[in-house]
């Protein structure tokens, strides 16, 4: 299927590995010039030659912390004018509701509900100028069915999920949609160091871990990167422009509900 993406240009944010390099990907493998930001500067520019050599695509990269103020500004200024937006950021850390202070739950609102509202307020204008932008953000399993121990991740990516359910509606008869991409487990950095929490508190191997959290997936596996990206192509593709203020699960099946 062509997405009718091709020579356009996209902002992916935490896109130097694990989900946000598979949205990276995939829409580079549609021909889609990027714009890539991550803390860290080596593996960035190490994923951006990859890119490069692999798609023929132009790569952009600013390094640096999406939440700070002066990387938001410089991330924007690079982006000036993109066509798509991918928002992303590493979650918070597991604990329980008694571990955490205010300031525990600032840096959780600053990385995944402030600075993705930043970046759409910075680039989504262009966009509604132009006719034509894509916005998704990738949130959480955690905004559909909260998970206890994620209670950081719980309350910032819901709060960035009402921003956007009323702000999507807003913004589409302008041919700019916005929509969430739900991930469950994946195999990535994160679901290591979640599994790593499990070893620590129940004592257990890493193999013993991951055949536990799959045992709670109906697919009876993780996700991978590949398939995540693919469902990021679409949501920002020309096929997807009905598709608006939606959060669309990526979890093998593990949320059990009806809708």
């Amino acid at each position: 299927m062509d997405m009718g993406l091709k020579g356009k240009r996209a902002l992916v944010c935490a896109s130097s590995k694990g989900l946000g390099r598979g949205c990276a990907e995939a829409l580079a493998g549609e021909g889609v010039n990027l714009v890539l930001n991550a803390r860290g500067p080596e593996a960035l520019e190490d994923t951006a030659a990859q890119i490069r050599a692999a798609y023929g695509v132009d790569v952009v990269t600013v390094a640096g912390d999406i939440t700070a103020a002066e990387v938001q500004t410089q991330v924007i200024e690079a982006a000036a004018g993109v066509d798509i937006l991918v928002t992303n950021a590493g979650g918070p850390p597991p604990g329980m509701w008694s571990d955490w202070s205010r300031d525990d739950f600032i840096a959780a609102f600053d990385a995944n509900m402030l600075a993705p509202i930043a970046l759409i307020q910075g680039l989504m204008p262009a966009m509604i100028e132009k006719g034509w932008g894509r916005v998704v953000n990738i949130t959480s399993a955690s905004v559909k069915a909260p998970i206890p121990v994620l209670g950081l991740s719980n309350t910032a990516r819901t709060g960035l999920t009402g921003f956007v359910a009323g702000t999507a509606r807003q913004v589409a008869g302008s041919g700019v949609t916005i929509n969430n991409l739900l991930p469950g487990i994946h195999a990535t950095d994160r679901a290591v160091s979640l599994d790593q929490g499990v070893v620590a508190a129940q004592g257990i191997t890493m193999e013993e871990a991951k055949a536990q959290r799959e045992a709670t997936i109906p697919a009876g596996r993780y996700g991978t990167a590949e398939e995540f990206g693919a469902a990021c192509a679409f949501l920002c593709s020309d096929k997807a422009g009905f598709i608006v203020g939606q959060n669309l699960l990526l979890d093998g099946g593990a949320i059990n509900a009806t809708i």
